[in-house]
């Protein structure tokens, strides 16, 4: 890469590093820290919700299953905007009107503080591990741009994102995200897609030059998009970090409209990424690894500075998705175990301090853990696998069946998680069977205990404090 190009992507870094410096004065209040204080309209939630949808698994991940199986390689990330698109259509109307920062906090308003502690964990292990991924990634990616180690490589890329979230929390995010949906938006629909499209002689020519299964919607398999759809269509409904995003909407309409409209966005974003991949198979068919389609198809074909914004898109898609995931993370510590259990009465710079302090505990976790673990794939499933088995069930049964009890919903989660856990060990973790029983099992816990223990039915409508959505 030329100095043109390196020059963007720094120059990139330190806009990002600017604007998180200008969300501190944003972020007053325990509202504006955690949620932007929840003033976002349609444009700017529209693309802070597909910034934190499509990471750069989702960028990276597209493209090689473009490569290696066509253009089924769509449903991946399709599935995660199947998911938020679902979120708006069926589960906004139910969460719109309670004042609660986390899944977690709605659960213990509507199940109780133990509820509200083992969802909170399972919730924060699971944004963690994004962290680590993301983090894990921009390593990667930095190293082949700029020829840096990887180590330090990992610290620059994490040391930037949590410079950022730290500052200004949900403010400095907001701004940073609404720049990177931007750049990634120019960077894979109006450079890369058109390019690569071009390189190859058209869509025509290139859909020709396919074997016949690449240009199949089903050649990866329906045991895979089934898969798929297990893991983050449900996962993309009950994901912690999904959620914040939402709740910094004006009001339901906004959370709503802008849910869909990011759902449709990725699943265009998923298309146009799996024919960069065909195109890369067309022009580099003996790649030795096809997770590097992306780049090596970027340094192939772009002129300078368009590669440096391109490759500045990828890291985007890193950084929102990291940001969002670390910030989630402490924001379940914070407000879901230290509010509940360790400090009660804390004030709006008690919670501000507080969050910081987590998210500079957890940051620094998260570049260790990345640094110490080679391939955090197989715990990123596991802890899918966890959210969508474990957490789905009683939230959307919650909210929409109000006898639900206490007991149930806390049993279910605790029964959904072994029962994953075990079933991951008889039969693999890249099996679906877990996530299914997992499923199961939550359905039979909360219906049975709900309907065998009718006198203790708790609904703890009196306790939530509902608003007004304009």
């Amino acid at each position: 890469m030329n100095i043109l190009d390196t020059l963007v992507l720094l120059l990139y870094f330190g806009v990002l590093m600017v604007v998180g410096i200008i969300g501190i004065k944003k972020a007053k209040s325990e509202k504006d820290f955690l949620l932007a204080g929840s003033r976002l309209g349609y444009f700017s939630h529209v693309g802070c919700l597909a910034a934190v949808i499509i990471g750069g698994a989702a960028t990276m991940g597209s493209t090689t299953l473009g490569y290696d199986v066509g253009i089924s390689g769509f449903w991946f990330v399709s599935m995660m905007g199947f998911g938020i698109a679902a979120l708006g259509l069926f589960v906004v109307n139910k969460i719109g009107g309670y004042e609660v920062f986390t899944i977690s906090q709605m659960l213990g308003k509507r199940f109780g503080e133990g509820t509200q502690l083992i969802s909170a964990i399972v919730t924060s292990i699971y944004t963690l591990m994004i962290v680590v991924t993301q983090v894990i990634g921009m390593g990667n990616v930095i190293h082949v741009l700029l020829g840096w180690p990887v180590i330090p490589s990992m610290f620059i890329g994490g040391g930037i994102v949590l410079f950022y979230t730290i500052l200004g929390g949900m403010w400095s995010i907001t701004l940073t995200d609404i720049i990177q949906f931007a750049v990634m938006t120019i960077g894979v629909f109006f450079i890369m897609f058109p390019y690569s499209v071009d390189s190859v002689g058209g869509l025509t020519v290139l859909f020709n030059s396919m074997p016949e299964s690449h240009n199949s919607l089903t050649n990866i398999g329906w045991d895979r998009i089934f898969q798929y759809f297990l893991l983050y269509f449900f996962g993309l409904m009950v994901s912690q970090d999904i959620w914040q995003r939402v709740f910094t909407a004006k009001n339901q309409k906004v959370m709503k409209s802008s849910a869909v409209s990011a759902g449709v966005y990725s699943v265009f974003y998923a298309l146009a990424l799996s024919i960069v991949g065909m195109c890369a198979l067309v022009l580099l068919p003996n790649l030795g690894d096809s997770q590097s389609a992306f780049t090596s198809l970027a340094l192939e074909i772009l002129p300078p500075g368009l590669l440096g914004l391109v490759l500045a898109s990828v890291c985007s898609a890193l950084m929102s998705n990291a940001s969002g995931a670390i910030f989630a993370s402490a924001t379940l510590i914070t407000n879901d175990i230290i509010k509940v259990y360790a400090k009660k009465e804390m004030t709006d710079k008690d919670v501000i301090k507080t969050s910081r302090i987590v998210t500079l505990g957890l940051g620094v976790l998260s570049i260790i853990f990345s640094i110490w673990i080679q391939n955090i794939l197989v715990a990123l499933d596991m802890a899918y696998a966890i959210l969508s088995g474990a957490i789905f069930v009683p939230l959307i049964i919650g909210l929409y069946w109000k006898r639900v009890t206490s007991k149930a919903a806390f049993y279910s989660i605790i029964a959904s998680s072994l029962v994953i856990f075990i079933t991951f060990m008889i039969y693999g973790i890249t099996s679906t069977l877990p996530i299914i029983y997992g499923l199961i099992t939550g359905v039979i816990v909360i219906v049975s205990l709900t309907l065998l223990n009718p006198s203790a039915i708790q609904i703890h409508e009196s306790t939530l404090k509902t608003t007004n959505q304009k």
